[in-house]
Parts: structure tokens; C-alpha cells; sequence
């Protein structure tokens, strides 16, 4: 049976909804209501500068594909294995296909062998996942079941939805931090977005001993996340304090947060908040299995071909200068999501073998890039030793 594709509060919680984080309707942008518009926009950054999380209302998304989306992905995670790594995700830069459980482990550690520390500690992420593109990506091909054409159509409908979806909430985006309202239009174009589906396999009691949780802590790389929650709950948002607050299914909403880049984007007025997935406890008296929990994320980028620099009016005079070099949002998918079978899925940055991915696709895209300290293109070496420079400055964003 697949899960509700509404959310109630998760079963055993007495918790009510963490007020901190806003709901926010959509309304104004569908009906076009102009009155409504600058005040809901000045809304969405509020919630953006504060929490970097909210929920959405009013989406253009209707229940019942939401469903279809549930249904089929559970469809999907019940096949056997061999069927599943049959269409096995392969490269950081496609970024498609099927993921086991194990793959990957979501950490904030910069090293190879302290994301195996954290593997001994506390365990792989008790997921698996499957990852869908653009499908008119030249070279990127998604990986599609062969024998099931309705999984094919019903994705890539929900994946057109919710990139309108994101041109939406760019427009909002722009409208909030005085831009032009179609400021963003150019840089959503393609849609160059990650349709995730994910499924946490229900576990025996126990499972989460030793401070395990179903994915760690970590924060997400590009422009904003539409999350879609079944009613199991987990999703926990850090405060700036250090503690969580819970992140409860409710009904009829979707969760948004930003991403890293669009902190970058913004020069660090808006927050990409950390955030994990834990598991809601048991109801009292329970000795049953903890259940599976589905949900359904979908990555939104700037397109590819485009460079990120600080937005207008987010730097000079009492902003104080642009405390980011400019990206291409192609190089920093690639250099972000690399190896991350071995390596922690860390929105921020990887460790120094993985920069080889980010300039690899520098020298093939850009052609080698010029810096104060080398006259001309620079060979190997130097673009590691500048490799070193630039997550530097990666580890800066404000949180």
C-alpha cells in the first residue's frame, strides 16, 4: 500500500506543528492578485533570512498526481535488487539513477576517513533513492524500468510541474529582494532540477540506538528543495542554537528550504539551514518494527550554463563587499555531489580529491581559469593548490 500523500502528524506524536517555521500561501501568484503579491513575497524572504525553511500552500500541484507519485515510487522500491541496480546511478555530472542502501552517507566531515568514522559510529544512512533529470539533457540520459511506461510518463509530468513550480517561487524570490519580477526567468529556463524519490525501509526496534538516524546532518547545494512528506514525519531543521525543531507532516503543504547556492546567490542574507532525517518514536507500549517512510524530493539549480554572482543590491555600502567569487552552477553540482559512495554528501564541500571533478569540468566548460597569482593557464598542481583557495572560501557561507 503505498503512503498517504497527505501528512498528518506522524503516528505516536503528541507534537504539535513548531510554529517557527511559516506557512506560507501561494494563492496571490495564481490568481495574479497584485495587492497580495509584495506583501506574500516580503513573507517568503522573512522566512528565508530566518529559518531558511517554511511550507507552501496552495501549490499548482494536485493531490491526486501527488499520489500517483507515491504509488509508483513505492511500485518501484519493491522490485528486487538486481532489477533496481540494473539502473544503478554511475556519475556526479548525470546525477541520475538508482542508489542502494549504503551508497551514501550524509555527513559534515571532510575526510574520507572521518566519514568512516562516522559509518563505524553511527551507520550508513538507512535509505535508498532514485534519481530523475532533465530528460532532454544531450549525453544524460535518465535510466528508466523498461517494463513500466506509466512510472516513465508519471515523473516526468511531476518533474514539468515542479519546475513551474520553482520559476514560481523564483519570481516571489525576486519580487522579495527588489529585483525585477522575472530577474530569474533566464536562469530556470531548462530546468535542470533532480527528481529524487526516497524510501527508508521499515527496521526492528533498535535500529536507531547509538545515536543513529535515517540521513544525517547536512544542508542542501542548490538554489531551494520542494520536500513532500508522507505522514510519517522526521525531518528535523537545526536552529542556530544547536537544538532541532520538527518539521511535522501537514496536510496539503510542501516544504520548502534554500540551498546552499542560493545562499551564495544572495551573499549570505538568505540561510541554507542543516537539517537530517530522524525517526519519529514509537507509539508507548509498542514492540512492533519502526515503518518505512517515503517522501519525495526535488532539487531545484540554476540552469547549468549559468554563472552565480552576488544579486544586485545584496552588497556595497552597509552590506559590505560580495564575500563570494562567482560559480558556475554546472561546476559546483559536479563538485558537490562527486564520489559520494565513499565520501559525505555534504552540501558545502568534499575533501581534496573531489575538487578534481569540479575542475576537470572547469577546463572543459571555461577552459582554464585565470588567477591574481598565475599570469597564464595554470597546469594540474596549480589548480589543486587553487582547489585549496577556493573551498575556502566555500566554508564561509553564514549559517
Amino acid at each position: 500500500m503505498a503512503p498517504s500523500a497527505v501528512s498528518p502528524s506522524p503516528p505516536g506524536e503528541e507534537k504539535s506543528n513548531d510554529t517557527t517555521l511559516p506557512i506560507i500561501s501561494l494563492a496571490p501568484f495564481l490568481d495574479q492578485d497584485q495587492s497580495a503579491i509584495q506583501s506574500t513575497a516580503a513573507s517568503l524572504i522573512s522566512a528565508l533570512q530566518t529559518s531558511g525553511f517554511l511550507y507552501l500552500t496552495d501549490a499548482p500541484i494536485p493531490t491526486k498526481v501527488l499520489a500517483q507519485v507515491y504509488e509508483l515510487s513505492t511500485r518501484f522500491f519493491v522490485r528486487p535488487l538486481v532489477e533496481k541496480n540494473a539502473l544503478a546511478w554511475d556519475t556526479p555530472r548525470a546525477n541520475r539513477g538508482y542508489s542502494k542502501q549504503g551508497f551514501e552517507k550524509v555527513s559534515l566531515r571532510l575526510s574520507k576517513e572521518e566519514v568512516a568514522q562516522d559509518r563505524g559510529d553511527a551507520g550508513d544512512d538507512q535509505k535508498e533513492s532514485f534519481e530523475i533529470g532533465r530528460d532532454d539533457e544531450e549525453g544524460y540520459p535518465n535510466k528508466w524500468p523498461k517494463d513500466d511506461r506509466e512510472f516513465k510518463m508519471a515523473m516526468l509530468d511531476f518533474f514539468e510541474r515542479c519546475r513551474k513550480l520553482h520559476a514560481m517561487v523564483m519570481k516571489a524570490i525576486a519580487i522579495g529582494l527588489g529585483l525585477d519580477a522575472e530577474f530569474f526567468a533566464d536562469y530556470v529556463k531548462h530546468g535542470d532540477n533532480t527528481l529524487r524519490l526516497l524510501h527508508y525501509p521499515g527496521v526492528p526496534p533498535g535500529a536507531f540506538d547509538n545515536g543513529r538516524v535515517r540521513a544525517g546532518l547536512h544542508s542542501d547545494y542548490g538554489s531551494v528543495t520542494f520536500l513532500f512528506q508522507d505522514n510519517r514525519g522526521g525531518l528535523q531543521v537545526e536552529r542556530r542554537d544547536g537544538s532541532f525543531t520538527d518539521v511535522t507532516p501537514i496536510e496539503g503543504t510542501i516544504v520548502l528550504n534554500a540551498g546552499d547556492l542560493l545562499s551564495r546567490w544572495s551573499n549570505g542574507m538568505i540561510r541554507s539551514t542543516r537539517h537530517r532525517v530522524v525517526e519519529p518514536p514509537l507509539k508507548m507500549g509498542s514492540q512492533g518494527s519502526y515503518p518505512p517512510r517515503y517522501s519525495v524530493a526535488y532539487f531545484c539549480n540554476p540552469d547549468f550554463d549559468k554563472t552565480i554572482e552576488a544579486l544586485p543590491g545584496t552588497f556595497g555600502g552597509k552590506r559590505g563587499e560580495k564575500k563570494f567569487d562567482s560559480i558556475n552552477s554546472a561546476e559546483g553540482q559536479c563538485y558537490l555531489i562527486s564520489k559520494r559512495g565513499t565520501m559525505a554528501s555534504n552540501s558545502l564541500f568534499r575533501c581534496m580529491d573531489t575538487c578534481i571533478c569540479y575542475f576537470l569540468n572547469t577546463l572543459l566548460l571555461l577552459k582554464a581559469p585565470r588567477v591574481p597569482e598565475h599570469d597564464g593557464e595554470m597546469d594540474a598542481d596549480s589548480l589543486l593548490w587553487t582547489a585549496r583557495e577556493r573551498l575556502d572560501q566555500w566554508i564561509t557561507l553564514p549559517r
